[in-house]
């Protein structure tokens, strides 16, 4: 269980912190988004559901768009767009 960031394109990251409970995936998506330059997008991938609303309101304050969101057998793959 290690957390992952990578860039997988110009301007695309993704990062995977499957495994991890409250409040780390939503730190470890802030500590990400600071990384990325203003426009770039990143995939967030987890697994536990309250997480999405820690990440949602996160983004809504920091002025980031979430442009994406899927679930696939309790996995969340969900793409934000950086302000």
């Amino acid at each position: 269980m290690a957390v992952t960031f990578n860039q997988v394109g110009a301007g695309q990251w993704k990062l995977d912190v499957c495994g991890y409970s409250c409040p780390h995936p939503q730190l470890y998506t802030r500590k990400a988004l600071q990384k990325m330059a203003s426009g770039d997008t990143l995939l967030v991938m987890f697994d536990n559901p309250s997480s999405g609303e820690s990440i949602q309101a996160m983004c809504e304050s920091e002025g980031n768009d979430i442009v994406e969101r899927s679930e696939d057998g309790g996995q969340f793959s969900w793409t934000i767009r950086k302000g």
